[in-house]
């Protein structure tokens, strides 16, 4: 008992190191959680990290979002090693982060995924938030990183197809994605994307597609397919020894 209570103690600690804030864009509201590195100091500058959240994680308490992934961002060991912001939004309850036609009337879901679609309103949110947050000066420009689970993985291909030129690095995490997007962002960033191949909420052919689609535009990324994996797959994705490694060992050459 005492172990589980030093566990969960630790981890409602790493929680709260994300503090709550509002972005507010005219009538629209997107919450967020935002969490600095040690002795933030505004005179140095930092990497970024944009982490959207899945489905189930939806709605507006400010705090479901952190369900899966801040620990790892969160945790004494990758604080020291990659001092970075880091920031968790929440989409709304009745909201998406991607364009996606999801029909749940069986499992897997039937998943489609629109072209020329315009942004849901939070991922416009999302990517607003990003702008204002990319101007601070204290952000390293070249930097700026994003990874995303389940809808989050959608959400994640998606916003890499609307912002290619940002980003020095991705990870989506069982999602997917329309295959031909891709070629706005395959050269652009390194990827890495993973998915479980038991997963029968998210078929795992929706990842294959897009690696499949991304090395036909010239990319190379990384993927790994969990065999023993259901939807969890964040699960083993977080479990990675070279994940963080790899992500902040990316830098974007500024143009």
């Amino acid at each position: 008992m005492l172990t589980i209570l030093l566990i969960y103690g630790m981890g409602h600690a790493q929680k709260e190191l994300y503090q709550k804030e509002n972005f507010i864009n005219a009538n629209d509201t997107l919450m967020y959680r935002i969490m600095f590195p040690k002795d933030f100091k505004e005179s140095r500058q930092y990497p970024l990290v944009l982490f959207l959240h899945g489905a189930g994680e939806r709605g507006n308490d400010n705090q479901s979002q952190l369900v899966h992934g801040s620990s790892l961002f969160a945790s004494e060991k990758n604080r020291d090693s990659f001092p970075a912001i880091v920031i968790f939004p929440q989409c709304p309850k009745d909201d998406y982060w991607a364009n996606a036609n999801v029909d749940r009337s069986s499992y897997p879901l039937t998943l489609t995924f629109p072209k020329d679609a315009a942004p849901t309103k939070a991922l416009d949110l999302v990517m607003k938030l990003l702008e204002e947050t990319i101007a601070k000066p204290y952000i390293k420009k070249d930097q700026i990183y994003l990874g995303g689970l389940s809808m989050g993985g959608m959400g994640t291909f998606e916003l890499l197809s609307r912002k290619p030129n940002v980003f020095a690095a991705a990870f989506a995490i069982c999602g997917g994605g329309n295959p031909e997007l891709a070629e706005n962002y395959a050269t652009k960033l390194p990827m890495w994307i993973f998915h479980g191949a038991k997963d029968d909420v998210v078929t795992p052919e929706h990842s294959i597609q897009m690696v499949q689609a991304l090395l036909s535009y010239g990319g190379k990324p990384n993927f790994n397919l969990y065999g023993n994996a259901n939807h969890n797959s964040w699960d083993s994705t977080f479990a990675e020894p070279n994940l963080l490694p790899w992500l902040f060992s990316k830098s974007k050459i500024l143009e």
